[in-house]
């Protein structure tokens, strides 16, 4: 009975409104990191802010949340061919590279404090403390994404995922690939402001 609501029916807008909630929940976050980005200019033109190099971690996980983009989109494309076997592989392989990326911010941050790079306190240095935040709430917000890829592989072992039932995914994915595409950004603005 709760998968009759999960289908496709579009409402007065043409929008689905679990997409459309999506959609503004993207646009918060969206607005959320633009603000801590432009902290971020704002308080290292102030001083006191001490330069470190990023953490090589940090490139290598831009690697890893590229490929879980990438094998998210294949997972919906094997829902849309109602690949059942191949979808719950490839949602199973991105929850790993998921996971595989929390473990790299892990380490990142392992990195950090060991080259004495702290959050807050007393004399820390803002540029560290930046960077946790950053990094910190992309994690968080990769964590939900972990939530929701194991609904979505969940549904898929239910057969609920498949190609006349494809909002589950297709949410999913929506959410995964901005995940992915805010990261990049991420990356690049601390590359070319660090």
């Amino acid at each position: 009975m709760a998968d009759n609501k999960l289908r496709e029916e579009k409402s007065a807008t043409g929008l689905h409104p679990l997409k459309f909630v999506l959609w503004l929940i993207i646009i918060s976050i969206i607005m959320m990191f633009a603000a801590f980005t432009s902290a971020y200019i704002v308080r290292r033109e102030e001083g006191n802010w001490l330069e470190f190099d990023l953490p090589n971690i940090l490139l290598i996980n831009t690697a890893v949340i590229v490929l879980s983009s990438f094998s998210m989109q294949w997972a919906y494309s094997s829902a849309k061919h109602n690949n059942l076997a191949r979808l719950k592989l490839l949602l199973v392989l991105t929850i790993g590279l998921g996971i595989a990326f929390l473990v790299g911010q892990w380490n990142g941050w392992a990195a950090l404090v060991a080259d004495n790079i702290y959050f807050g306190g007393a004399g820390s240095n803002p540029a560290g403390s930046f960077l946790y935040v950053l990094t910190g709430l992309h994690g968080f917000h990769l964590i939900t994404g972990l939530i929701f890829l194991a609904v979505v592989l969940w549904s898929s072992f239910r057969y609920s995922v498949h190609s006349k039932n494809l909002l589950r995914i297709q949410l999913c994915t929506i959410y995964w690939h901005f995940l992915g595409g805010l990261w990049l950004y991420l990356y690049i603005f601390l590359r070319i402001n660090h």
